[in-house]
This record gives C-alpha cells, sequence and structure tokens, in this order.
C-alpha cells in the first residue's frame, strides 16, 4: 500500500519526479512514454465542463433545516413530521443572466435552490429571491433567457433585446418592478428572502391535498445596494457575495433563514380571483399568512468549489411523499427540463456525484450510462420481474389525483384492459401450418425460460384460445392444470 502522501497518477502509481518531463537525453525531445505528462496535459484539456445556462455564476455551503412547527396536517412528509427534527441541506445562490465570470453586485435575479437530504430522497425546491418571475407560460422561457444574455452580432448585453422582449410580453411587469426596485441589488446572499416562488402541493397522509407555496425569509435582515455601491463593489471586488458567505461561515457566524409556507384549499383555489398557479403572481399574505414550520442555517463551506457547488444539480422533480407538483405550466416544464439540462452538462448519472447522491437507500431499474459507479450489481434491469429481493412498487405512496377542471390527472390502470380478444382472433385466422410454426417457433424460446415462468405464460395463451395454449403446452411437454386455464 502506497504511503498516504505520496503523489500517484489516476491509477495510483507513485510518481517519483513531477517536475520534470521524461526526454531522450537532456537536451532531446519529450518521450511518449511520458503518462504521467500525457495524463496530465489531457486532463487539463477535459476539466470545464458546460456552464449552466442560467444561474452559470453561484456559491454554496451546507447546513440544516430544523423543524419548529410540524404541519402533519398537510403534509406527510417525514423530515417535516415532528418539532426538533433536523436534515441535512444544500443550498447554492447565483446570479441568473450572467455568464461564470459575471460579477456577484449586478443588477440581477439571484437564484436560490435548496437540496434537503431526507429520509425518503432529495427533495429540491428550486427558487429565487423574488416570489415571481417574468414569464407565466413555458413557451417564453427560451425566448427570454436569449433576451437577456448577449446579442449575437455584437456579443453585448443588449438592453434593446431586454426591454424589446419585455414590453411585448407584459406579464413581465411584476417582476421587472420587483428586479428594479431596491431587491434587485441584494447586498449579500445572506441578506436576502428567498422563495419557491411556484405554487406546490402538500399530501397528508389521509391523501388530502392541499396548495403551498415555500418562503425562505432571511433573519440576517433584507440589506441592499444602491446603483452607486453595486458599482463600486463591482469594481473592488467581482466575488463580493461568494467571499461574504464563506468569511460569515469560516467565522462562526452562520446564517439562517425563517422557513414559511402558504396554504390554500382547492375550494379557495377555485375562488381565488386570479389563477393560484400563475408564477408572475402571489398569494397575498392577508388571505393566506405566511406559516413558519422551522429554521435552515447554513454552517460549513464546501471543501472543493468545483466537485461540490459546480457539480450541484438541482430539480424541481426531486419530490419526497407529501409534497408534489401543481398545474403551474412553467412549472411543469421545468419538471423536464432541469434534469435534461444536467443529464447534458454532468452526464447521465449525475445523480451519484456526492453532492447530488441522496442520503437514504436507491433502488430503481436505471443502468450503466457514462461513469456508472455499477448501481443494481447483477440484480434485473426491468420491471416487472419475478424476484423477490428486487425494488418493488410500493402503492402506499400513491399521490390522490389531481383535479384539472373536469378532468383528473392520475395513474389510470390499463392492465385491466382486454389484452386477448385480438391476439386470439389472429391465432385463429391462421392456417393449421402456421399455427404449428408459430407454436413451434414460441416453445423453441420459452422453452429455455424457467418453468414457472413458461406456466404463467401459458395461462395468457389460454385466454387468447384455447387451441392456442394447448398446442404450445404440447411443445412445452407441460400438463395442463386448471389453474392455467380461464375461469368460466
Amino acid at each position: 500500500m502506497n504511503e498516504p502522501n505520496h503523489l500517484t497518477n489516476s491509477n495510483g502509481c507513485p510518481i517519483a519526479d513531477n517536475q520534470n518531463s521524461l526526454t531522450a537525453g537532456e537536451r532531446g525531445p519529450v518521450l511518449m512514454q511520458d503518462f504521467q505528462l500525457l495524463e496530465q496535459m489531457q486532463h487539463f484539456n477535459r476539466e470545464r465542463i458546460p456552464e449552466r445556462v442560467v444561474h452559470a455564476k453561484g456559491s454554496g455551503a451546507y447546513g440544516t433545516f430544523t423543524v419548529t412547527n410540524p404541519i402533519p396536517q398537510y403534509t406527510k412528509a417525514k423530515f417535516l413530521s415532528e418539532a426538533g427534527k433536523q436534515t441535512d441541506v444544500f443550498l447554492r445562490f447565483s446570479t441568473v443572466a450572467g455568464e461564470k465570470g459575471a460579477a456577484d453586485a449586478e443588477r440581477d435575479v439571484r437564484g436560490f435552490a435548496v437540496k434537503f437530504y431526507t429520509e425518503q430522497g432529495n427533495w429540491d425546491l428550486v427558487g429565487n429571491n423574488t416570489p415571481v418571475f417574468f414569464i407565466r407560460d413555458p413557451y417564453k422561457f427560451q425566448p427570454f433567457i436569449h433576451s437577456q444574455k448577449r446579442n449575437p452580432k455584437t456579443n453585448l448585453r443588449d438592453p434593446n433585446m431586454q426591454w424589446d422582449f419585455w414590453s411585448l410580453n407584459p406579464e413581465s411587469l411584476h417582476q421587472i418592478t420587483i428586479l428594479f426596485s431596491d431587491r434587485g441589488l441584494p447586498a449579500s446572499y445572506r441578506h436576502m428572502n428567498g422563495y419557491g416562488s411556484h405554487t406546490f402541493s402538500f399530501i397528508n397522509e389521509d391523501g388530502e391535498r392541499v396548495w403551498c407555496k415555500f418562503h425562505f425569509k432571511t433573519k440576517q435582515g433584507v440589506k441592499c445596494l444602491s446603483d452607486e455601491e453595486s458599482a463600486n463593489t463591482m469594481g473592488l471586488d467581482r466575488e463580493s457575495h461568494q467571499r461574504d458567505l464563506y468569511n460569515a461561515i469560516e467565522r462562526g457566524d452562520y446564517p439562517q433563514w425563517r422557513v414559511c409556507v402558504q396554504i390554500m384549499t382547492q375550494q379557495q383555489a377555485e375562488q381565488f380571483q386570479w389563477n393560484p398557479f400563475d408564477l408572475t403572481k402571489v398569494w397575498p399574505h392577508d388571505q393566506f399568512p405566511l406559516i413558519d414550520i422551522g429554521t435552515l442555517e447554513l454552517n460549513r463551506n464546501p471543501e472543493n468549489y468545483f466537485a461540490e457547488v459546480e457539480e450541484a444539480a438541482f430539480t424541481p422533480s426531486a419530490f419526497v411523499p407529501g409534497i408534489g407538483a401543481s398545474p403551474d405550466k412553467v412549472l411543469q416544464a421545468r419538471l423536464m427540463s432541469y434534469p435534461d439540462a444536467h443529464r447534458y452538462r454532468l452526464g447521465t448519472n449525475y445523480h451519484q456525484i456526492p453532492v447530488n447522491q441522496p442520503r437514504c437507500p436507491v433502488m430503481n431499474y436505471q443502468r450503466d450510462g457514462a461513469m456508472s459507479m455499477g448501481y443494481g450489481g447483477s440484480s434485473p434491469n426491468y420491471y416487472p420481474n419475478s424476484y423477490e429481493d428486487t425494488p418493488k412498487e410500493a402503492p402506499e405512496y400513491k399521490e390522490p389525483a389531481m383535479r384539472l377542471g373536469n378532468v383528473a390527472a392520475d395513474r389510470f390502470d390499463s392492465r385491466e384492459e382486454d389484452n386477448y380478444t385480438q391476439a386470439g382472433m389472429l391465432w385463429r385466422v391462421l392456417d393449421e401450418d402456421h399455427k404449428e410454426r408459430t407454436a413451434n417457433a414460441i416453445a423453441s424460446v420459452l422453452g429455455q425460460a424457467d418453468s414457472e415462468i413458461q406456466k404463467r405464460q401459458l395461462c395468457h395463451f389460454f385466454r387468447a384460445d384455447q387451441d392456442y395454449g394447448e398446442r404450445v403446452a404440447q411443445k412445452l411437454g407441460i400438463e395442463v392444470d386448471a389453474s392455467m386455464l380461464p375461469s368460466s
């Protein structure tokens, strides 16, 4: 075993000299066999991964969420089940429009994404420091982001692009007003609020659904910069928010937020003066008061920025039992687009990166892909299957149907549809020779399966046609019993 401080290559081989290339003679050319040098250069060429299209510049920290007011009447989420219960979290703050080199103190919306490592899986709340957004329909998201980025000809940020889009989309006015108010220039990440922005579902143990919104109220107090202060700060320190957050945690000045929810019943949603799922609208606090549920504290800085902040992946589709989606159109699109972005940027197995790994067992039938850690071992990679020690469905966690006007969003079971009539009709139009060839072909392959699987499949043949089942059973050498035949 190598000494703990021995320098090695990525295969673990100790490196004797990491400062001088292997050459043919003292002044000769470098040799291809200097695999240590080749590895170093090749890895360096691949150190950068695609930056996030939005929220590219960010800072992050670990901490805890502590429940102060359990709300089992609204949600069965276990991590919200009892006072004093703590859940580890990772929070990433960010600017939205700027690239990775953008200054922290720019006027911009700020990202506020929290990963809760619960015992029932990771729950990601992917929000901002504003309770609303610029659009209410996902069709407009990509054009909106393009308008906030760079002019394709000049490669400059272009107010004409921004205001052209905004002036043609008046639903953006609420968010514009927030952005150009004092809160568009937070003094630091510690001195701003966070919001889930979207409407979400809470579901309790009785299968009752209410709608909810999440709020994070800074205990440090809201502090903002003036335009002049922002310009001065950017001139002196482009990483002002990153530095402030890191240094505060290092000195033990742990930032905290009150975590609150608003609750709306289905009846209230139907009577609300606006669409309660419209991302450009808030729920007035006098009608839907904030309910404190806990405290979020950040108390540990990452050890490696790239591995823990740059590779952190948050997706609104990361739910846990008791918390779910809503008919919010933009949320519905984000449920797909965010994990898709992570699979492009980090790889299909981004969940296996340590900062993204759930703290509970992960059991599914997803396999392989780049950088897989071999999850699943030798167990089957398909479902349903006949094997005992494999993951099974947990129907006790089924969400209630979501009412959408005159219809309901639900998982409608198609397994009881008529699966046999047309297969039987096809069998009966085959001539005798064709039936024999078909039965022989089936038996030649089915006969290689376990006997229990053969018998189970024979039941299906019998339900399609008696002759169909008898012929295949005869080819397999299986004696037909009453359990294989359809009940009368």
